[in-house]
């Protein structure tokens, strides 16, 4: 079994070099920012049109932007806490 690193990112920013490998294993910034944030809400972002360059600089700002949890298994992640994506997370990390 894979020794795991839990990182609380409240307490513990994540940092533009791990959002880059983050991006890099998911294809965007986009595909790990989360809607459901109530800062997404409160700054009406759902009324503006978000660049790749937004979504990062937003992630970075705020920690609520990162959809969560994010889980990374060697070459593999998994964003979110959809029912496929923990069923896949836990298959991968069985192996």
């Amino acid at each position: 079994m894979d020794d795991f690193i839990k990182q609380d990112i409240k307490t513990e920013a994540i940092t533009a070099a791990q959002l880059k490998e983050m991006r890099d294993m998911a294809g965007s910034y986009e595909a790990l920012f989360s809607r459901r944030a109530v800062k997404y809400k409160e700054m009406q972002l759902k009324d503006r049109v978000l660049e790749e360059k937004d979504y990062k600089r937003l992630i970075l700002e705020e920690y609520t932007f990162l959809k969560r949890p994010v889980i990374i298994s060697g070459k593999h992640i998994f964003i979110g806490n959809e029912e496929k994506n923990v069923a896949a997370a836990e298959q991968t990390i069985k192996q």
